[in-house]
């Protein structure tokens, strides 16, 4: 979150826009991972704040996904890294119509109220 904006990410294999998001790691904490991977994919680097909360899907291999969110904060600029083509500061209250997947627009209402 900045400036009451949330940074959203484009993936082009999937062409969607969805919230920064990866893999846990062997023997790696979720905020851990949580931060690693933002910086892997928009070159930030984030103060972690509280849990936001949890989706459970199953992606388009069939497995099921769990997925934590947390708040963070930054003062940085993004750039789009990795697997990333596009990022960019949207408001929270314009966010979900850029959304690809509905589970993370629930999400936001979260950050509403955290934000």
């Amino acid at each position: 979150m900045r400036d009451g904006r949330v940074l959203l990410v484009h993936r082009p294999v999937y062409d969607d826009w969805t919230l920064p998001k990866g893999k846990l790691e062997l023997d790696e904490t979720w905020e851990h991972a949580a931060l690693r991977e933002v910086a892997e994919e928009t070159n930030l680097s984030c103060v972690l704040d509280a849990e936001l909360g949890r989706t459970h899907y199953v992606d388009r291999g069939g497995r099921e996904k769990e997925v934590r969110y947390f708040l963070m904060h930054t003062i940085d600029e993004p750039e789009a890294r990795n697997e990333i083509d596009e990022v960019r500061w949207v408001l929270l209250a314009d966010a979900p119509a850029l959304l690809s997947y509905e589970r993370d627009a629930e999400l936001l209402s979260q950050l509403s109220r955290l934000a």
